[in-house]
């Protein structure tokens, strides 16, 4: 028996995806460099799976029925390239190789173009879900040619999650695609984490509430319009007991946040792509800041004590407000720069489906996403959802609760970077008159870089002080 499809990286997000195709019905074949992975994972957790380990390469490529379609799930950069070169002396014409890490998106143009060299059909997939995600069901984004697609469509339709709406896959679009859109998935998601830790921070600081308390009130938001996986997994993480110290583990928890570059590429992207992108690329900056730990504790030293600010639990309601308008805004961002970037690299992405396959599976997957679409439906030329008096109505709702959290954070010396990003962005982008005409002037100063009139069409030049 030859499997129908392979896998190659048994780490535990590779073995929760073989083991999702296979309870899907499907024969996988398994590869890890390392035979002994592969060795454990067959013995420990494959029970009646129809999974085919191979100790070899060679084998394990030939153990897999024409044409072949094998998924990478290995690390990310070097790693990818290195198994590519390994697996292209067994590989045929027609054969697939679908990369399923978090590849940056101009890797993946250059493996596509590579490998149509040799005949060899390539996919760059973003999968988001984490773990869980990879066996139950994730979010799955893949790009490249539609004949690439269409030879593994069933298989991840079958495996991804369900939603209302059908299963969260779809073909993205063109080249790198996908990993372009997971890429800004995760950029999303860093900004988000940033405005719920930053919300987090507020009610322990101010409001001095326990982790208890706070975890109540994440589960309470969780079954309204902030429903959401990231809230959800909130409350869970505030009730987790450590069981050395019996206390909250959070609270144990160095305040040091790290991450893999998803984030960071977005941010570069964005600019390069001149997206306006604030909240993405400050939430990358806040992690950055967090690692400067011994550093933080000198200059905590130096500043002295913070104000002290006198708050009561009313402010909740408001600190809700002030996440779902974080929330949404970092949607808009995002979105936005799918869109500019589609454009760019002729991805021809579908907004809409894309918020389609965000809602299950996801790491942001959330409510609120049904809300989304139907603005983006109303007129699919809103990319970053703004041109609508339905969403500028629910923003300027919450407007009020935002600032008065803004007020409150300022006024206790409180970090809140993601949060100030997002009203900056809405204030900016709804000013008719901002102060850029004071900057080209500066520039055509010291520069002579030129500058456009409101009078008159052209490009103008002004000696600004005599030249001796």
């Amino acid at each position: 028996m030859k499997a129908q499809i392979g896998v190659v990286g048994l780490a535990v997000m590779g073995q929760n995806l073989a083991l999702n195709i296979a309870r899907n019905g499907y024969s996988v074949a398994v590869y890890n460099r390392t035979a002994e992975r592969t060795k454990k994972f067959v013995e420990e957790r494959v029970k009646a799976e129809k999974i085919l380990p191979s100790y070899d390469l060679q084998h394990f490529v030939q153990s897999i029925e024409r044409p072949r379609k094998i998924i990478l799930m290995v690390k990310a950069g070097t790693p990818v390239d290195e198994m590519i070169e390994e697996l292209l002396p067994f590989l045929e014409r027609g054969d697939l190789l679908i990369d399923a890490g978090n590849s940056h998106y101009a890797d993946t143009n250059r493996r596509l173009d590579k490998l149509s060299e040799h005949g060899i059909l390539y996919l760059g997939t973003g999968v988001s879900g984490g773990e869980y995600g990879a066996l139950h069901g994730p979010s799955i984004m893949p790009g490249g040619t539609l004949q690439a697609y269409k030879l593994v469509e069933d298989v991840f339709l079958k495996i991804a999650a369900k939603t209302e709406d059908g299963p969260c896959c779809t073909y993205v679009g063109n080249r790198s695609a996908g990993h372009f859109v997971k890429m800004v998935h995760n950029g999303i998601e860093y900004a988000i984490m940033q405005a719920i830790s930053e919300i987090y921070d507020l009610m322990r600081k101010v409001l001095k509430m326990n982790s208890e308390e706070i975890g109540q009130v994440f589960e309470r938001w969780n079954n309204g319009e902030l429903s959401s996986f990231l809230v959800e997994i909130t409350y869970k993480i505030m009730r987790r007991i450590d069981e050395e110290t019996n206390k909250p583990l959070v609270e144990l928890i160095l305040d040091k946040a790290e991450q893999k570059g998803t984030g960071k590429w977005t941010a570069q992207t964005a600019l390069d792509l001149g997206v306006p992108t604030p909240s993405l690329s400050t939430a990358v900056f806040a992690r950055t800041i967090s690692h400067f730990k011994e550093q933080r504790e000198q200059l905590s030293k130096i500043f002295g004590e913070k104000h002290k600010v006198n708050a009561d639990k009313s402010l909740l309601q408001d600190l809700e407000k002030s996440l779902l308008f974080a929330v949404f805004l970092s949607f808009s961002q995002g979105l936005w720069l799918i869109s500019e970037a589609s454009v760019a690299y002729n991805y021809n992405i579908d907004l809409l489906e894309v918020l389609r396959i965000w809602k299950g599976g996801c790491i942001i997957r959330a409510k609120l996403l049904d809300f989304l679409r139907r603005i983006l439906k109303e007129n699919p030329q809103n990319v970053n959802l703004l041109a609508s008096e339905t969403a500028m109505n629910f923003l300027k709702e919450k407007l009020p609760s935002v600032l008065k959290v803004s007020s409150v954070a300022r006024e206790a010396s409180l970090p809140m970077p993601v949060l100030s990003s997002c009203i900056d962005y809405l204030f900016s982008l709804t000013e008719e008159n901002l102060p850029a005409n004071l900057i080209q002037a500066q520039r055509d100063f010291f520069g002579a870089h030129t500058f456009e009139r409101i009078d008159k069409e052209g490009t103008f030049h002004v000696e600004w002080q005599e030249l001796e």
